[in-house]
């Protein structure tokens, strides 16, 4: 079996072909042809969480582990510990290792520039990012591909935020922090919200033509939207089972899920003019299948 550092995995999941390859497996699990039974979460001392994750086609599978961790930071670890084993599906016998927190971040940020692609009528050209941890960066990386004339952050650590600016900066994006989100937000273009909070950080007005990307709060009990917001906007999701059982932003808001899409779907039918989009993330072991699928060439 190989495994691939963190510098390897990185390597080999660039952002735009991580896309493509999610949209491959969006279309495969409409088609029915990819599984992933319902992921196992568990508690953990500390406030952890531990998630188990399974998926296969008819060539390679995956089982993706993820502890979270609140209480890492200020032990200066990252609060997310992973990895993603691909084995053959044919025959279980194992192939790579690659690094979980790696395919974690830039798999969710591939499939939210996916989802703005998909969902957004316009070029975003002002962003907000709320949040400076490792899915924003990702985020901040993977939405260069889409040229933003400035990108705005906000995080309650302003050092945590001007590091992220610095990092967008680097990248050759304009890049500001802001002391509060609720400054810029009603007239932003998109807005990504990657924090672990459990109270909405979004404030209730944004522009009409706005497209909310949510994807930090990965529990029931979490919510980083505000139910007012959810209320008047148009609801996709990365799955609906996903969604249904861990998306705290729509669960408390109490959504009539006759109302929510998948991303799927949206593929062959995405949206008109008519209100702010929100893209709501959960997670989807179908997306580490994706990463594994990349990196090994099927």
């Amino acid at each position: 079996m190989k495994v691939l550092s963190r510098d390897a995995t990185t390597a080999a999941l660039p952002y735009d072909d991580l896309a493509a390859a999610l949209a491959e497996v969006l279309i495969a699990s409409r088609e029915k042809r990819v599984v992933a039974p319902e992921r196992a979460v568990h508690s953990l001392p500390n406030a952890g969480t531990l998630l188990l994750m399974p998926a296969w086609d008819e060539k390679l599978g995956v089982l993706k582990r993820v502890s979270v961790h609140p209480a890492n930071s200020e032990r200066g670890l990252p609060q997310v510990q992973a990895e993603v084993l691909v084995f053959d599906a044919r025959t279980g016998e194992p192939r790579l290792l690659l690094d979980g927190a790696v395919v974690t971040a830039r798999r969710t940020a591939a499939l939210s520039l996916l989802a703005v692609r998909t969902l957004q009528i316009r070029k975003p050209r002002q962003v907000l990012i709320i949040g400076a941890g490792a899915q924003a960066r990702a985020h901040l990386e993977a939405l260069a591909a889409l040229q933003p004339e400035r990108v705005y952050v906000y995080n309650r650590t302003f050092s945590r935020a001007a590091r992220l600016t610095a990092h967008g900066r680097g990248l050759g994006l304009s890049v500001q922090t802001v002391p509060f989100p609720d400054e810029v937000a009603p007239a932003v273009d998109l807005i990504v919200t990657a924090t672990a909070s459990p109270a909405p950080v979004v404030p209730e007005e944004v522009s009409d033509s706005a497209m909310v990307v949510a994807v930090g709060a990965f529990t029931p009990a979490m919510a980083e939207l505000p139910p007012a917001l959810v209320a008047k906007a148009r609801l996709y999701v990365d799955t609906l089972e996903g969604a249904r059982a861990e998306a705290g932003d729509l669960i408390q808001a109490g959504v009539d899920w006759a109302r929510v899409s998948s991303l799927a779907e949206a593929l062959d039918a995405p949206p008109q003019e008519g209100g702010p989009v929100i893209f709501k993330s959960v997670g989807s072991a179908l997306w580490g299948l994706a990463a594994a699928r990349l990196v090994y060439g099927t």
